[in-house]
């Protein structure tokens, strides 16, 4: 008897490379693959037994197609300002679907109290999910290592350098692929329910060491230039973020200088079975991004 395993924001940094990672399973596995829109889906078409759907939600149609026969979901949802009843929604529309088991991207200090905000809007739909009667699996995951990729690629290539508000500050990034690693073995071994994982990659390194690594690995200098918050903020606004995100991020950094984030993990080798992609590892799979 097949599986079928609806992925929620499939095409995002982790959701692709969860789609990516379940279609290269043995075992009879259907992967559905959410997209907000189907183009953007294209290219999860070429990996065998994945199925496209797309899932707008404010649409309760195509969310009931997507979710129709699902046993299990990796719920992801956007940072956006109605995240919170986004994920409410789909977690009710998994319910009414009967679907099984639910793994959710979440973030790391989620469950620390106060929190920051970022940790208190995930803890909430963890709650949400708990109070739901689902079977569940929380995964709570540092800084990926992606996001050089994702915002600060352009920067290297055109400028050599890249900039934040982390000071010295070391952070436990971790590879995406890692997260998804965690993330099928949550799916697919009932070990993991009821568990929440703290993720991070194996070893801690501040920007201005990551910026000597890119160096080493691309051939050309490459420097990390810290400012202050206000210009951080600045810098997200002005490239569209929206404001409630960018204070929500101005947080983050502000806990890594401090040395909060600074604390390592072996959440990827006890549960993947491998030890985690090193900052060196990533940037060298990935080198073409920065030069």
């Amino acid at each position: 008897m097949h599986t079928t395993i609806l992925v929620t924001g499939a095409t995002g940094t982790v959701g692709r490379e969860v789609v990516k990672q379940l279609s290269m399973l043995d075992g009879d596995i259907r992967v559905r693959a959410g997209v907000h829109s189907i183009i953007k889906g294209e290219n999860l078409k070429r990996l065998p037994g994945v199925e496209i759907v797309e899932m707008d939600f404010e649409d309760p149609d195509s969310l009931h197609a997507a979710f129709t026969h699902v046993d299990k979901v990796f719920l992801i949802t956007p940072f956006a300002a109605d995240q919170i009843q986004m994920a409410k929604t789909l977690v009710d529309e998994a319910r009414e679907a009967g679907v099984k088991h639910i793994v959710k991207l979440s973030v790391i200090g989620a469950d620390a109290e106060p929190g920051l905000a970022l940790g208190r809007w995930h803890r909430e739909i963890e709650k949400y999910i708990e109070n739901s009667g689902f079977s569940y699996t929380f995964l709570r995951p540092t800084s990926f290592m992606q996001n050089y990729i994702n915002y600060n690629a352009d920067s290297i290539k055109k400028e050599g350098r890249f900039y934040g508000a982390t000071g010295e500050g070391k952070v436990g990034w971790v590879d995406a692929r890692d997260i998804a690693a965690v993330g099928v073995e949550a799916l697919t071994n009932d070990d993991h329910i009821g568990k929440a994982y703290d993720i991070t990659g194996g070893e801690a390194l501040s920007n201005y060491e990551v910026a000597q690594l890119m160096g080493e690995v691309t051939g050309k200098p490459v420097n990390y230039v810290d400012v202050p918050d206000e210009a951080a903020k600045k810098g997200m606004t002005d490239h569209g973020v929206p404001g409630f995100m960018a204070d929500a991020m101005i947080e983050v950094y502000r806990e890594y200088r401090a040395g909060k984030s600074n604390e390592t993990t072996d959440t990827v080798e006890r549960v993947a079975g491998r030890k985690p992609h090193t900052m060196r590892q990533f940037l060298q799979d990935h080198k073409e991004c920065f030069v």
